[in-house]
């Protein structure tokens, strides 16, 4: 079948879609929604069996929808009509919610249903959920859809909103106001579910020292309290503020005016204009944790749970040497968790755009993931694990390599690759590790094809070593089997032995430092030479500058190597 995704961006939702349905044997394209007159030519030169709307923030123009079948993937439950489906779902404490896939006609969310997928509502941001059960909901509702587009007697259910049934309704958008903390009277729970439905986008708009800021990456501060809307600590990047009957650390802050208004760290965004408060130490118990350990038996796990996933220099620095502390423990497979969310997307691009000097902080940055990542390539004493719970992006999926294994939970997306960032080089020691775990052809495939990969493709390029588990808590389980079972395997000091031969080898051949003077010798040109394209492009996707255009990449219809073979697909 032939499935052209219109999208307003590349989201986690339509490159999971794009790369599964591709996967099911589906000749599948995208067009992003630049002008009518565009989506209208890419629907003439692609010709779709149908036209799949996962993430659009306006309606399909009339030309299309009445001329195409045109499926609208909605993220909320069968009845619901809106823009802001999530958002009420998690204000209003919805324990279910779920995905429709409806027709696109002339009333927005109203035509026909052509499948519905429910899931449980977890106590998580909107993103958390979107990237998750929202977005495995919709691919079960879309595969269900395009089960009946096989069927000639197939009809679609028209929606009844007076049917009893069904549970959902029109909401208006949301606005601010119907979210605004009333730090003197909201228990905990509230300010949670308030935040958590404006993350990532647009936050909570708030009033802090006089700035006007919005609010994000909120988590409970357990055993803290104090007088309702004072501020009672402070810790890392995040701040303490005082509930009615708790307290909730606040991580992330956006600026509402001027040049930096995009995520920040909130104590970078509140510098010097909270005196007067306690500092409390980063990943404590009561404290902002991004780091953790724990070990059960002979398995060390190290989580590091980065806010969108990104690594600024200091994070870096602090995941080392907790990586060095975890290999002087008793143990002897170190498991990396990553977070739940995301395992790791690389260099910090918002804390490089709000530094001084980008150039010299892209540096810093790229040196610190460079240490890490050999830290973890030169261990000697242990086993290494990728535990990859959550999409990983560039660096960080090179840094995943860097390990022994790398195991992937079955809904992950990577996006393997730099050049979307400015033609960036990058490091990561992926020069060395790609051609040892992948080899050269592959190695070559992974970093050019700029296009998001599934777990199946990953294990099959050598990019990773297996796959399993579809929800968290499935692969969390099967982690922790697999690595007590490597742990207290008989031959595992001849594994360890073998391991070092082998690095011992390579070094021999070619020694870690030359990967690395020569891949940074590169990184040096993007950052420092007359080539601006990585700035540039790094301003556009900090700043969401929507494109002007849909890459060819993914425009395949637009690429006239690729419309032959799309044309062999029915």
């Amino acid at each position: 079948m032939r499935i052209l995704l219109l999208v307003h961006g590349f989201n986690s939702l339509s490159q999971r879609l794009f790369v599964e349905l591709q996967a099911d044997g589906h000749a599948v394209s995208v067009e992003f929604d630049i002008n009518d007159d565009m989506l209208t030519e890419a629907v003439a030169l692609f010709e779709p069996d149908v036209v799949l709307a996962p993430f659009l923030k306006r309606a399909i123009p009339a030309q299309i929808w009445q001329n195409h079948l045109c499926l609208i993937v909605h993220p909320g439950i069968m009845g619901d009509r809106g823009p802001s489906a999530l958002d009420w779902a998690i204000l209003n404490g919805e324990r279910e919610w779920g995905v429709t896939v409806l027709q696109a006609e002339a009333e927005m969310d109203a035509g026909p249903i052509w499948a519905t997928a429910a899931f449980k509502m977890r106590p998580a941001s909107k993103s958390s959920l979107y990237r998750t059960e929202v977005t495995d909901a919709a691919l079960r509702a879309v595969r269900c859809a395009l089960s009946h587009l096989k069927d000639p007697d197939y009809e679609p259910r028209q929606l009844n909103i007076a049917d009893p049934n069904i549970r959902g309704q029109l909401r208006p958008a949301m606005m601010q106001r119907d979210r605004q903390v009333d730090w003197s009277a909201d228990d905990t729970d509230t300010v949670l579910r308030k935040i958590r439905s404006a993350d990532g986008v647009p936050g909570v708009r708030d009033e802090i020292a006089g700035e006007t800021v919005f609010l994000h990456d909120v988590r409970e501060a357990v055993g803290i309290a104090g007088v309702p809307g004072s501020f009672l600590a402070i810790s890392g990047p995040a701040i303490c503020r005082a509930t009615r009957n708790g307290a909730v650390w606040i991580g992330h802050l956006r600026r509402a005016g001027g040049n930096v208004n995009f995520k920040l760290p909130a104590t970078q965004v509140l510098a010097g204009q909270l005196p007067n408060v306690s500092d409390m130490p980063l990943d404590s118990v009561f404290g902002y944790r991004e780091i953790s350990y724990r070990e059960t038996g002979l398995v060390g796990y190290l989580g590091f749970d980065f806010y969108n996933g990104a690594m600024s220099t200091q994070q870096c620095e602090r995941l080392l040497a907790a990586y060095r502390m975890a290999l002087t423990r008793p143990t002897k497979v170190l498991v990396l968790e990553g977070g739940r969310d995301f395992w790791s997307n690389g260099i910090h691009l918002n804390q490089i755009e709000a530094s001084e000097n980008a150039a010299e902080e892209s540096w810093c940055n790229i040196n610190a993931m460079d240490d890490l990542a050999e830290a973890i390539i030169c261990t000697e004493s242990h086993l290494t694990v990728a535990a990859m719970r959550g999409n990983s992006g560039a660096g960080g999926v090179f840094l995943a390599r860097a390990c022994d294994q790398v195991w992937l939970r079955q809904s992950v997306v990577l996006n393997p690759h730099y050049k979307d960032m400015g033609n960036l080089y990058g490091s990561e020691f992926w020069t060395y590790l790609l051609p040892r775990h992948a080899g050269a052809e592959n190695a070559r495939r992974i970093t050019q094809q700029r296009l998001p990969m599934g777990t199946m493709e990953a294990v099959q390029l050598g990019l990773a070593d297996a796959c399993f588990g579809g929800s968290p808590k499935a692969f969390e389980d099967e982690v922790a089997g697999r690595a007590l079972a490597l742990a207290n395997a008989e031959d595992l000091e001849d594994q360890l032995a073998q391991k070092r031969a082998c690095r011992h080898s390579d070094e021999q051949r070619k020694p870690l430092s030359e990967y690395r003077e020569e891949e940074l010798a590169k990184m040096r040109r993007n950052f420092f030479g007359f080539d601006t394209s990585y700035h540039i492009a790094r301003f556009n996707f900090v700043h969401k500058v929507c494109k002007s255009r849909t890459p060819v990449t993914l425009a395949r219809h637009r690429d006239k190597s690729c419309q032959h073979a799309l044309r062999k697909v029915s």
